[in-house]
This record gives structure tokens, C-alpha cells and sequence, in this order.
């Protein structure tokens, strides 16, 4: 199998503010590759909103300046 992040062609335009909305934070894998779709596109990360927030996986250490606010650590 393979693994795969997808956005429509048309859907973020050049200045779009795009808030990313997770359940999980825990490596920092999917957040990445979401991130790096939405600015490819040309379009700007405003933040990252998340459910849980697994503290000790280090994802938050992954993905740079973003703002990043988490609803539940653990």
C-alpha cells in the first residue's frame, strides 16, 4: 500500500489562509506532508488546531513555527 495527501487542483488559491484540523498529533508525519500540499498550492499555513496531542512522539518538534493549539495532551 501507499500513502497519500490530497487537495483538488482548484481548491486553494494564492493568499488562501488555511486552518488545518486534525484529531491526532503524534509524529508529525501527516501534519507535514498536509503543510507542505497547502503551501505547494500557494496558499498559507494560519495554524493547526488538534484533538489529542501525543507529547512524548515529539510531533509538535516536527513541523517548525506554526501555531499549533491542542485540545488534550497526553
Amino acid at each position: 500500500g501507499s500513502d497519500a495527501v490530497e487537495v483538488h487542483v482548484d481548491a486553494l488559491s494564492g493568499g488562501d489562509r488555511v486552518l488545518i484540523v486534525d484529531d491526532l498529533l503524534a509524529t508529525g508525519g501527516t501534519l507535514t506532508a498536509s503543510t507542505k500540499l497547502i503551501e505547494q498550492a500557494g496558499a498559507v499555513v494560519a495554524g493547526l488546531a488538534i484533538v489529542i496531542e501525543l507529547d512524548d512522539l515529539g510531533g509538535r518538534n516536527t513541523l517548525g513555527n506554526y501555531d499549533i493549539f491542542s485540545l488534550v495532551h497526553y
